[in-house]
Parts: C-alpha cells; structure tokens; sequence
C-alpha cells in the first residue's frame, strides 16, 4: 500500500503530513510539483485539488488536501491503535485545539510577517513580529512541566507545530525566549519518526533560501 503525495519539499503543510506519515509507517510515493511552472493548476491536478495547493494525497482513488485533515485521516485509518490521534473525547479535544491553535495562531502569524516580505517586497511590521511572539508565549506555556503538546505521549499536534516551529527557525526567528520550547524542540528532533528525512531536510532547503526570500 503506498499513498501518493504531491508536494514540494519546503512546505510547512507538506511536511506535517511526512511526519505524520512517517509516524503512522505508511509509505508516500512522492510526486513533486512545479508550482512555478504551473503543474498545479494542470487540468489534471485541479480533479485532485480544486484548490490547486500542495499537500494533495491519492490514497486509491481517494484525494484529499488541507494537511491537517490529512494527517488525521492517515491515522483514523492506518494506525495500529489511536495514540497518535485518541478517542478517548478529552484526549482528542486537546489535539484538536493544538492543531487549531497551529493551523489560525502560529502558522497565520508566519504568513501575515513574512509573506509581504518575500511575495510583495515589503518591510517587516513590527506589530506582527510582537503577535508571533505572543503566539510563542502561549505555545510555552503549553509545553509548562510536560513533554508533549497533547498528554504524555507524540501526537499529531507534536507533530504538525514542530513542522510550523521549524520553519520560524530557519528564517532565524530567535526561539531562546521560550525554554520549553526549545526542550521540547530538540527532543522532537531526535525522536519523531524518520524526523530528517520527513522534515529537517525540508527545513534546511528553506533555510538556505531563506535570505534571498527575504532579500537580504
């Protein structure tokens, strides 16, 4: 059983569902888009993905997109038991809220400071920079006097911020301020499942374009 995923490597979506997947232990046939070319808005893309955006997964058929969605769908239905992703109402309720807080908090917060920098030339606003750092703050205390997001154990909230915590890193955001964070970063890069190869590898690439995206 392999899943076809269509990405680039860089993304921050795309590798929450690497690492989810790498975690679950399904195998991605990876298939890498142009985005510049313009492969995704290609007629055949767009049945997959009407909204012409990477992550797209083909599961047999089956197509999907929104990173978050996909990563619980990878686990709902092929993990070996629901660690990753409880049922237990509680337990998921708390994942969830991460996954929220990721996915309209700290991810947000990226694009509304760097992407006028990099997609239309302008000057950081520091009002921005002051709600990523409140958004690191909260995520802080999350992580007071435990080791994992979401319980005592990995889930898939470890895993979709560590995509998102990493990318603010490799465009040098000073993560010092926040102790737990940093902990619990460091530990999810020595433990999460195939962590390089589903994530660091990607975060470096951007990295290394991180100072011609910003013009520096």
């Amino acid at each position: 059983m392999t899943i076809d995923l269509y990405y680039v490597p860089t993304s921050p979506p795309v590798r929450i569902v690497r690492l989810v997947a790498a975690a679950v232990g399904i195998p991605l046939n990876l298939k890498l888009v142009n985005l510049k070319a313009g492969e995704q808005l290609e007629p055949e893309f767009l049945k997959k993905n009407i909204q012409h955006a990477v992550p797209t997964i083909d599961d047999n058929g089956f197509y999907l997109s929104e990173s978050r969605a996909i990563a619980i769908y990878l686990v709902d239905k092929y993990a070996k038991n629901d660690e990753l992703y409880p049922k237990d109402p509680e337990a998921r309720a708390l994942v969830n809220q991460r996954l929220f807080f990721d996915a309209t908090t700290l991810y947000q917060r990226f694009i509304d400071y760097y992407f006028p920098v990099i997609f239309a030339g302008a000057s950081f606003d520091p009002a921005a920079l002051v709600k990523i750092d409140e958004a690191f703050g909260w995520l802080d205390s999350f992580l007071e006097g435990q080791e994992y997001l979401a319980g005592n154990n990995l889930t898939i909230a470890d895993l979709a911020l560590v995509a998102g915590v990493s990318t603010y890193d490799s465009f040098d955001y000073d993560l010092s301020k926040y102790e737990n964070v940093v902990r619990w970063y460091s530990h999810l890069k020595k433990t999460a499942p195939q962590y390089d190869q589903a994530n660091g590898n990607g975060v470096e690439e951007l990295r290394a374009n991180s100072a011609v995206l910003l013009r520096k």
